[in-house]
């Protein structure tokens, strides 16, 4: 497996994956499925020094990625961000997704990093516990803020500083 910066081309097959986690209503708060071209600008808002983009490949097929969302947008908050996983379904249970927060962590020094933020569906167990098993701690709660189907969904905000 590889894990590398992603480029435009990867965009569709990182729209694909993200896609196919909007059924389960466990990891996003889309409703419809997005398209490629509605999300080039945010792709583009992305840059490897900065605020990467990476995919994780095996035998040329994305399995998953992650990405690094600057947080509030305004310079004071520059050495916070967002992280965001998504894993292919075939790959999802395999260690994938933390194999790539580990990755983050790691990394967040070189992009002048020293506050992650992972905001994350209450009913979210998996990513909560893969989070908490790496030091994030619960820094807020925002109870119903999001109507999935009809219910109301409680965001947490899991965070951790970066020595």
């Amino acid at each position: 497996m590889t894990i590398r910066d992603a480029t435009i081309k990867d965009l569709e097959s990182i729209v694909k994956i993200y896609n196919s986690t909007i059924e389960s209503r466990m990891v996003t708060a889309d409703v419809e499925e997005v398209t490629v071209s509605s999300r080039e600008k945010w792709f583009l808002d992305h840059s490897p020094n900065f605020r990467p983009i990476w995919v994780a490949e095996e035998k040329n097929i994305i399995t998953g990625w992650l990405s690094f969302q600057s947080f509030y947008g305004r310079p004071a908050y520059n050495e916070t961000v967002e992280i965001s996983i998504y894993i292919h379904k075939d790959h999802r249970k395999k260690g994938l997704g933390e194999i790539l927060l580990l990755k983050a962590l790691n990394y967040c020094p070189v992009l002048n990093i020293r506050t992650v933020l992972g905001f994350i569906f209450g009913h979210n167990a998996p990513s909560i516990n893969l989070f908490q098993k790496h030091g994030f701690k619960v820094w807020g709660n925002l109870p119903g803020i999001a109507k999935l189907d009809g219910i109301e969904r409680d965001v947490l905000i899991l965070g951790k500083r970066i020595n």
